[in-house]
């Protein structure tokens, strides 16, 4: 009897933390440069994500080749020449944030929060530290994201040929529609 007890208290408190996590495999993810010749703008909504609302843990994966832009041509341009996508075919994110005992608990609310972590691009890696807003309607939770990044700092190269037509920094946006993961 005291067996089953315990293993009934075991399922009990792994039950619990699995709600804790949730996941999409539907996250969105844009990018948007403005140049004095040309605005890029390319969208993507394969990004994987996870969050653990107990650890305060955030990851998110998704492969570059998933970016859709307007001009097939760019497109091109980017994924062999730009971010080398068959060389480096994924971007990561991991990071972590606190957590409040209210979002813990998926109460109704917004909350802001300071997110720290790596973000692996073209296989280099840098540490982002950025504001996100988690927030929770009627047990949804979503997620949402935006930072500035710079190519140089991920080792990608801009020929002086189109340097008026591609931006060095880029703003980078995240929305991510969560379901319980178990």
């Amino acid at each position: 009897m005291k067996a089953i007890y315990s293993l009934m208290c075991l399922l009990m408190i792994v039950s619990l933390s699995a709600q804790d996590r949730y996941l999409t495999r539907t996250g969105e993810i844009t990018f948007f440069s403005t140049a004095p010749l040309e605005d890029i703008e390319a969208k993507s909504d394969k990004a994987l994500s996870i969050v653990d609302l107990a650890k305060g843990q955030v990851a998110v994966d998704m492969l570059m080749k998933s970016f859709e832009f307007e001009k097939k041509l760019m497109q091109e341009h980017f994924n062999e020449n730009y971010v080398e996508s068959d060389k480096y075919p994924k971007a990561k994110f991991s990071g972590t944030f606190n957590p409040s005992d209210a979002l813990k608990a998926m109460e109704d609310g917004v909350y802001e929060l300071d997110v720290k972590g790596e973000l692996t691009i073209h296989g280099v890696t840098n540490p982002v530290d950025t504001k996100a807003t988690l927030s929770v309607e009627s047990g949804k939770l979503k997620g949402e994201v935006k930072f500035n990044l710079t190519v140089k700092s991920f080792d990608i190269k801009i020929p002086s040929v189109v340097a008026k037509k591609i931006a060095e920094e880029v703003e980078v946006t995240g929305i991510f529609n969560y379901e319980p993961y178990n």
